[in-house]
């Protein structure tokens, strides 16, 4: 979501081998009584416009965004926003959750000389791996992200004046993008349940009134007009990952805060492991926010490849437009994240609960009951 700086265990053995073939050795796990009973969550790829897992059965993320480790490293203040214990892991799960996306910070990750030591780097991927495993005892498809990217920019809806990633920028930069993106695949490559979400929202074409060139930039990288730093394209990122030797799949945004598809599949990067899916976001606030406009971007995106779309929300601290939003995913098999597990103000932004207990908001009441019913209908 686009925001000011202030962010507003079969399966403890399926996890060791998982951690050790990434090179990392597993925490101890934490107490977790019901955990023996929680299925592992499934090692999907793409067929068709279908996200599938190893047995051909389709399958569908729906789910919250965790939002924190895109923004606490950044600002010295700690790696996370709130806990990412087990506790609060099971609360999310509780909601009949089945994934969670985690935006990331390229500088926290790589330990820039900016970072304080104590959250950056090291400390910083160490704590990312334990989260990751933490969702995945819990049957939980971890879905990572590229949130907060280096690289000045000072046009049109720029967040700062800031060459750090302490802000969200139009497009991945050539300097540090590719280098976050090679790393995070190399350290899950042999973790199939990892998702790969490229970039956040990019935004390109706020920097240019030219649309063609704002994809031809979103795609190919370069000098982009309007933006002073060189971009890494998501093409550039796409062949880094599978350089990396990974092969989980990989989600791409389109343009306007990824709330435009229109584009996208005359401009989507090519992918050698046939694994790329499209990120779409929708909130009541975005110009493609009606049920016409969904019919005529998203939806034939939909029809080609699978449509995943990692935020959804609403400023209303209500559920009436995510209500909709929901049903015409659902009405398309698509997969959807609601914006966002944390205890904000729902008021000053779409923050999904009180508590990290679950207990929901005014606005998130409508994504939890939603999740309950379809978890109820599957059960069933």
């Amino acid at each position: 979501m686009r925001r000011s700086r202030r962010p507003l265990r079969l399966y403890a053995l399926a996890v060791a081998a998982v951690f050790a073939l990434a090179g990392a050795s597993p925490p101890s796990p934490d107490p977790a009584p019901a955990a023996a009973s929680v299925a592992a969550p499934p090692q999907l790829h793409v067929a068709g416009n279908h996200l599938v897992d190893r047995e051909g059965v389709t399958r569908r993320l729906l789910g919250v965004n965790r939002s924190g480790a895109e923004f606490a490293c950044v600002q010295g203040r700690g790696i996370f926003d709130g806990p990412a214990d087990d506790a609060s892991v099971a609360a999310i799960a509780g909601w009949r959750a089945n994934a969670v996306r985690v935006p990331l910070n390229e500088e926290c990750w790589l330990g820039t000389p900016n970072i304080d030591r104590r959250y950056g780097g090291a400390a910083y991927v160490s704590a990312i791996r334990e989260y990751v495993r933490r969702l995945i005892a819990h049957g939980l498809t971890p879905v990572l992200e590229l949130h907060w990217s280096h690289g000045r920019y000072t046009g049109p809806s720029a967040g700062c004046a800031d060459e750090h990633a302490s802000c969200q920028k139009p497009m991945p930069d050539r300097r540090h993008s590719p280098a976050f993106w090679s790393s995070v695949a190399t350290t899950f490559k042999d973790a199939p349940e990892v998702v790969f979400d490229l970039f956040n929202e990019p935004y390109p074409d706020r920097a240019t009134a030219d649309t063609e060139r704002a994809w031809a930039c979103w795609r190919d990288g370069g000098t982009c007009p309007g933006i002073g730093y060189e971009v890494a394209g998501m093409q550039t990122l796409v062949d880094a990952v599978r350089a990396a030797g990974a092969r989980n799949p990989v989600l791409v945004g389109g343009l306007a805060y990824a709330n435009d598809l229109s584009r996208w599949t005359a401009y989507a990067p090519k992918d050698p492991a046939g694994n790329l899916a499209a990120a779409w976001h929708v909130y009541n606030f975005n110009a493609c926010a009606d049920e016409g406009c969904w019919s005529r971007a998203p939806g034939p995106v939909a029809d080609r490849v699978p449509l995943v779309v990692g935020e959804i929300g609403e400023n209303t601290c209500a559920h009436a437009f995510t209500d909709r939003v929901m049903r015409w995913l659902d009405g398309r098999g698509a997969s959807y994240l609601g914006w966002t597990w944390n205890t904000w103000d729902c008021a000053a932004g779409p923050a999904l609960i009180r508590d990290y207990a679950g207990t929901p908001t005014a606005y998130g009441v409508g994504l939890r009951d939603h999740l309950r019913a379809l978890g109820r209908t599957a059960a069933s």
